[in-house]
């Protein structure tokens, strides 16, 4: 689908969509729960579609409905920790949250789990995840290097493992399933290497609400006992920083005032460090519960660390594009391990607007300033976020920008486009 974006100004009050990643653990941990859950406000996405789905092959029985005030609810009814193994391959669609994460919780059935995905799933590395779930007793076969589509079988029996997680789900998929290894098994977490730490402390926060007992030394060492169970819960999904981290950047560029509600600066999400970013950038920011105000400015450059927020450099570099002076978004590696190499794909595609933008090893350096992009033909590459960075680089463009793949933003923002037009 190609989706043309003209120059605007965004100024508008919006309800941000519910967060994948609290989503996601809502799902999976109800799932794994004894007991009937509701979660409340859950993201309505191609990848928590995909999460419900594989949520149900494995035995949860998840059920549509409203609360009073009108808003989704789903109903889980939990397996207990007793996962029924598919006959059929398991295809998280797009949804490497949900790859790694229900990855690490197959290896708790004793029959053989596939998983595999969609093309760019398909590209994504596990090996590290994978050699973790075999020193804990879980056996793993795979045939690509790493990659989906991989087999796995249980059941895990606990014991020592160490593990570089350029990405951060490699670890949380490790806490979720450590603590139901049956007793008297004790795991035993070595991180020699992590990024997005924040996604760490969401699911420690999680774990935290369950009752769930370790002992930890920082994010880098963990003891964690197995015997323990997840419990069913009612919970609402707070508001998504990282689909929200569009909204103001569009308002950055644009000059224009956005108000965003449903989000809590006290919630463990990366992507609210993008507020902070924006303002130290010129914008000017008001807080009133959970309503955030942004108002556009003269933007100017500066040197961001990005190893934190990784799914925040597609819209930060366009932003970028319109701030004066040298920006460097730098120690972001993994963005290279997404859907895309999107330090490479941002760069190519707002080269093509006119963008001075150089490729760093771990990151990009974006010399901008104000009315310097023009619009074009770009390619999202069946990237949610580049698709939604590009529109956003598109609002403060000269002419109109035809944006190719852009149906891919509805993996975790569907009514993204809608919401522009």
């Amino acid at each position: 689908m190609i989706k043309t974006i003209r120059p605007a100004r965004l100024s508008k009050s919006i309800l941000v969509p519910a967060s994948k990643s609290h989503t996601i653990r809502a799902l999976l941990i109800a799932s794994l729960a004894e007991g009937k859950s509701r979660i409340l406000n859950p993201l309505d996405s191609d990848d928590a579609a995909s999460c419900i789905r594989v949520c149900g092959l494995f035995g949860a029985g998840i059920t549509e409905g409203k609360t009073a005030d009108g808003r989704r609810a789903l109903s889980v009814e939990g397996t207990g920790g007793r996962i029924t193994a598919p006959s059929a391959p398991v295809d998280v669609g797009n949804s490497g949250t949900t790859l790694y994460l229900a990855a690490a919780l197959a290896a708790l059935a004793e029959e053989d789990i596939t998983f595999t995905g969609d093309a760019q799933i398909r590209g994504r590395p596990a090996s590290s995840l994978l050699q973790s779930l075999q020193d804990l007793g879980a056996s793993v076969r795979c045939e690509t290097g790493g990659k989906a589509p991989f087999t796995v079988r249980g059941p895990l029996t606990g014991g020592k493992t160490s593990i570089e997680c350029p990405t951060s789900q490699y670890l949380s998929a490790l806490l979720l399933a450590s603590p139901l290894i049956a007793p008297p098994a004790v795991t035993e977490i070595d991180v020699t290497l992590l990024y997005e730490e924040p996604y760490v402390e969401m699911t420690l926060r999680w774990l935290d609400a369950q009752g769930i007992k370790m002992d930890r030394q920082g994010l880098r060492h963990f003891v964690i006992p197995g015997g323990q169970r997840y419990h069913a819960f009612e919970r609402a999904v707070p508001g998504d920083f990282s689909s929200a981290t569009f909204l103001f950047c569009a308002a950055a560029v644009t000059g224009g005032i956005v108000t965003l509600s449903g989000l809590d600066m006290g919630d463990s999400q990366g992507d609210k460090a993008v507020v902070s970013i924006l303002k130290a950038m010129g914008c000017s920011v008001k807080t009133a519960g959970t309503n955030i105000t942004l108002t556009g400015a003269a933007l100017k450059g500066r040197d961001i660390d990005m190893n934190a927020i990784p799914d925040a450099l597609p819209a930060l570099a366009a932003a970028a594009c319109f701030a004066e002076g040298v920006t460097r978004l730098l120690n972001v590696p993994q963005a290279r391990l997404k859907e895309t190499d999107r330090i490479a794909v941002m760069a190519e595609e707002l080269s093509k607007m006119g963008a001075q933008v150089r490729q760093l090893p771990e990151g990009l350096e974006i010399t901008g300033r104000a009315n310097s992009l023009r619009g074009c033909r770009v390619d999202g590459h069946g990237d949610h976020r580049v698709v939604m960075a590009l529109a956003v680089a598109a609002l403060g463009a000269e002419g109109p920008t035809e944006i190719a793949s852009a149906e891919a933003a509805s993996v975790t923002f569907p009514g993204f486009f809608d919401l522009f037009e």
